[in-house]
């Protein structure tokens, strides 16, 4: 009925569907772009795609503001392999007037360890080229991770699409702070764990991601949190495993295929599938959250916005609907408090809650990973 359902629906029918929120409870969300300008076009194809973004996507980040006075944003997985100073130009613009920020996505096959740490290592060169990627405490180059393929740690059943057996340690050698890959299906790349912010343990064989232990928090968390407070020893010694931040997957039983069949819901957002209130009851029921902090949900969306259809859903009528109603039910009387976020601020409110801290997540932005980017005064509230 749905491909691929074998491998995580029994563990989803297992996750329990009535979360019980606290008042309030912290929604942070972030938009994931599998970001191509260069998908079935040409450099000029893609300059007029940036084009129309760097026009169009600031207004609607001027329009809106999360609970804590933070714009709308995206952060743009770029797949290094199609490095190009010139889209990577319009890119940083575009991150500078947004409050966006830039990853590493990264397509390959029947790939090598030292090929792949090769390319990790000039992406990174690339990206800071331009002032992209973030740095944590000792200056050092830090970056999320999307696999372009979706065959994470060579999970592709059929043996493409990677060709990494030790792929996660690779990762987190080369500075990856967490891996945003997941979820993938209907395709059985997908894990059996769903729903979780994870760390995922290396092992001898492909697809070490499918299972890992759950981020904890203590259950006697501080009362009175400090920003930029460092990591305990043990937090430091668990980073040596790569954290993977998964998105809602589930069931749509509001929409069904022929009146029947509850549709897939997987957090991808498209020109046929744009956010709407129905999803986003979805994704807060999946209640993404670290173990413990059931009051700090996180909702990893994505999409491959550099697609016709797909951005001028982005940029257009659906998106700005979507954020009106944000904006229209979850204001000071709701039980909800909505926090746009990077991945790499998500990461960062992520271990500040599993570090101990409480209170308001947007406090914990930069916990750990600070950006490079130099905002405009404009993408950020006025108390900072």
């Amino acid at each position: 009925m749905w491909q691929g359902s074998d491998i995580w629906l029994p563990s989803y029918l297992q996750h329990p569907k009535r979360h019980q929120f606290t008042r309030p409870t912290d929604v942070m969300i972030a938009i994931c772009d599998h970001f191509s300008p260069l998908h079935q076009t040409n450099k000029k194809g893609a300059i007029k795609r940036l084009k129309d973004w760097n026009s169009r996507f600031p207004e609607l980040t001027r329009s809106f503001r999360d609970n804590t006075g933070h714009p709308p944003k995206q952060t743009f997985f770029y797949p290094v392999e199609e490095y190009d100073p010139d889209l990577l130009d319009e890119i940083a613009q575009l991150c500078q007037s947004t409050g966006s920020e830039v990853e590493i996505r990264l397509h390959h096959d029947d790939d090598t360890e030292e090929n792949f740490r090769d390319s990790l290592t000039q992406g990174q060169a690339d990206l800071v080229k331009h002032q992209l990627l973030s740095v944590d405490a000792e200056d050092q180059t830090t970056f999320g991770f999307i696999h372009g393929n979706g065959a994470l740690d060579n999970s592709d059943p059929n043996g493409r699409n990677c060709g990494i057996q030790r792929e996660l340690q690779v990762l987190r050698e080369s500075g990856c702070y967490g891996d945003f890959t997941m979820p993938t299906a209907p395709h059985r790349t997908q894990t059996q764990m769903v729903n979780k912010i994870y760390y995922a343990v290396e092992t001898e064989s492909a697809k070490s991601h499918n299972h890992g232990y759950l981020v904890t928090a203590p259950q006697n968390p501080s009362k009175k949190p400090q920003e930029g407070n460092r990591p305990t020893a043990d937090l430091r010694s668990r980073l040596d495993h790569l954290l993977l931040v998964q998105g809602p997957l589930g069931l749509n039983c509001e929409r069904r295929k022929w009146g029947i069949f509850p549709r897939l819901e997987n957090a991808d957002l498209t020109g046929n599938n744009p956010p709407t209130p129905d999803r986003l009851s979805i994704w807060l029921r999946n209640a993404i959250h670290v173990q413990n902090r059931p009051d700090w949900i996180f909702i990893k969306l994505h999409c491959h916005g550099a697609i016709n259809p797909n951005r001028e859903m982005l940029l257009g009528k659906s998106m700005h609907r979507f954020h009106e109603h944000l904006a229209n039910q979850f204001g000071p009387s709701s039980p909800f408090r909505i926090h746009y976020v990077s991945a790499r601020e998500l990461v960062n409110i992520v271990h500040a809650a599993e570090d101990g801290h409480t209170g308001n997540p947007s406090h914990f932005r930069n916990y750990l990973l600070k950006s490079r980017i130099p905002f405009q005064k404009h993408c950020l509230p006025d108390s900072v």
